[in-house]
């Protein structure tokens, strides 16, 4: 999966110590911002038509709420008060631009839930194009997440991080602006909804029917994370040493 995946993320992280590497692997930086919407859409879909289908991509991890829950929730809540909205306190709303794009530029256009042109593009879509949304909300310990610096540095004790998820056919998603608006919003609501009965009861809510939620256990090995440090630090190292470099070859 990782091989076949694309990642549309914040701008900033370009500057990290992983920045190079995403972009070896033609993932796509988006700037966040009224004055920049509109460009950085058309980048998008140009950005899609070069590198999705012609490396064979086949997932996009998608942030539809459009960056760092701190720096959003204030003028989300008020973007909702203003247009009669739920008021959020653990999410913010979707923003619906980059999901349009990548709808539009990857799913075959539908005609009454079957993929328009027959069995050719039927096939055509299966093979390149996405078939689902995975929907994940992740919830922390008494609302904690683990940042870059803990992990590094290790000051916090070990925490459990809890994932949920749930998935809808693609062909089920409308693709136009005010249905998409309407299904988005409906999913974060439904997030806003499972957190609060985290960080009420502990867990999830279980599935109609279920008495508890049922979960799967997955524990990371130590050898692993340890590894991944490791490169961590090589790699901003190496970026060190090239901004050397360059400063005593500049200055």
């Amino acid at each position: 999966v990782v091989r076949q995946m694309m990642w549309l993320m914040d701008h900033i992280f370009k500057y990290t110590n992983f920045g190079i590497v995403s972009l070896i692997h033609g993932d796509f930086f988006i700037r966040q911002g009224r004055a920049h919407r509109d460009q950085q859409l058309m980048l998008l879909k140009e950005h899609l038509e070069k590198y999705y289908r012609s490396r064979n991509r086949k997932w996009i991890v998608l942030f539809p709420e459009g960056g760092f829950l701190r720096k959003r929730r204030e003028t989300s809540q008020a973007f909702a008060k203003k247009n009669n909205l739920p008021f959020l306190k653990h999410v913010t709303l979707p923003r619906v631009g980059a999901t349009q794009v990548i709808l539009k530029a990857l799913v075959a256009p539908q005609e009454n839930g079957t993929p328009a042109g027959g069995d050719a593009v039927i096939k055509e879509s299966k093979s390149k194009g996405p078939q689902w949304v995975i929907d994940t909300t992740i919830a922390y310990p008494k609302g904690e997440p683990i940042d870059i610096q803990t992990w590094i540095l290790g000051y916090r004790q070990p925490t459990v991080t809890h994932v949920h998820y749930r998935i809808f056919p693609l062909k089920d998603v409308p693709v136009e602006p005010e249905a998409l608006t309407h299904w988005l919003y409906q999913r974060f609501i439904e997030k806003e909804d499972l957190l609060t009965h985290f960080y009420e009861t502990g867990a999830f809510p279980p599935l109609q029917g279920q008495t508890k939620a049922i979960s799967r256990e997955m524990t990371l090995s130590n050898l692993w994370l340890v590894g991944i440090q490791s490169l961590a630090f090589l790699s901003g190292g190496m970026w060190y040493c090239i901004f050397q470099y360059f400063y005593h070859c500049l200055f």
